[in-house]
């Protein structure tokens, strides 16, 4: 970096991400006094909740009966009312050794040296290959999604979904209510993997799910035209005629700028694969950089934000705005929310990769 003349410029907390995770991070920080900056690449906030049109469920602290859209909007007004300097269409392109960040600004490349930072990146979608699996057609469920909800585009008139999680579940009744016809839900595993109150609304919708139904390929001349699918138990082959394919396989932690810095990594398969280590305290092996979120172990958007509270109150605590009493004690509080919420059996799994992971 020596040779660069870019002007660099001094930060308090820098947040990279302004998804749940990160915007509850700001928040955490900015409340107790911090200077607190968000950089994003995308143009508004808000991650993942941006395009969730539809109610959680759950506690009231995590925004049960409302939709994503209004959290992140409210999650979002409540930083800015805070003073949280936040820097959209900005992508990080580095996060140096000497603690210099880079930045593609909208109208510039620059530099800045944050006191901490936080990563909360999100996680993108893990893909499957197959014959056919390039044809125009053949998608992510979450790409599927950002076309109808934030764009209003819909795909394609005949949809097959592959994978029965919460993912798959969600974004074929979105499709659904789009004007598209999801013609089955497809998965491997014997029984569906989402929630149960999202698996009753695909099917009071009439959508077939196909369970021990392995994908073969997908076929078109200049585009998706055809599935085939294989029952695993008995070989039977179905085909679909469809012009989209969903696929709804899993997610990814985008922890590059974690790896970058130098931070411990590990790999906990039920946590999406390659994560950075980290305490439950969101302090990852390099100080002073935090990760909170699907970049610290894919798991649900309320778990992303209570991750992010507490990273926000350690890098607090580390800048000097919180006392550590105050500190643990703020911990201690989510910590009883978070417990909350893996205390379901779809989330014993990752609970105890996470715990393993403290431990490592």
């Amino acid at each position: 970096m020596d040779g660069m003349s870019l002007p660099c410029e001094q930060l308090d907390l820098l947040v990279i991400g302004a998804g749940p995770a990160g915007l509850c991070a700001a928040y955490e920080a900015a409340a107790v006094g911090c200077r607190v900056t968000i950089v994003d690449e995308n143009d508004k906030a808000g991650g993942q909740l941006s395009k969730q049109i539809h109610r959680f469920f759950g506690s009231s602290h995590h925004g049960a009966g409302k939709r994503g859209i209004e959290i992140a909007e409210e999650l979002f007004g409540d930083c800015l009312k805070l003073g949280v300097d936040v820097r959209l269409s900005s992508s990080v392109l580095g996060l140096f050794s000497n603690g210099e960040v880079m930045i593609d600004a909208p109208t510039q490349l620059c530099l800045v040296n944050p006191g901490a930072v936080i990563v909360a990146t999100g996680a993108s979608e893990k893909s499957l290959a197959f014959p056919g699996w390039t044809l125009p057609g053949v998608m992510g469920a979450g790409a599927a999604q950002t076309l109808i909800n934030i764009h209003r585009i819909l795909p394609g008139s005949r949809v097959l979904m592959v994978g029965s999680g919460n993912v798959g579940l969600i974004v074929s009744y979105q499709l659904l209510q789009a004007g598209a016809e999801v013609v089955g839900v497809v998965d491997t595993a014997g029984s569906i993997s989402g929630y149960q109150v999202h698996a009753g609304r695909v099917r009071r919708e009439g959508i077939p799910v196909y369970l021990g139904h392995r994908l073969l390929s997908a076929r078109g001349s200049t585009g998706l035209e055809e599935v085939l699918v294989e029952a695993i138990e008995d070989g039977t082959v179905k085909r679909f005629e469809a012009d989209v394919l969903c696929l709804a396989v899993g997610m990814s932690p985008l922890c590059d700028l974690a790896a970058m810095r130098d931070c411990r990594m590990v790999y906990e398969d039920a946590l999406g694969g390659l994560v950075p280590w980290h305490g439950a305290d969101m302090r990852t092996s390099q100080s002073p950089v935090y990760i909170a979120g699907d970049a610290s172990g894919v798991e649900e958007a309320s778990v992303a934000m209570e991750e992010g509270r507490i990273a926000g109150i350690s890098a607090a605590e580390d800048l000097g705005s919180l006392n550590s009493g105050e500190a643990a004690e703020r911990r201690a509080a989510i910590a009883k929310r978070l417990d909350e919420l893996r205390a379901g059996p779809h989330s014993r799994g990752k609970l105890a990769a996470k715990e393993r992971l403290y431990a490592r």
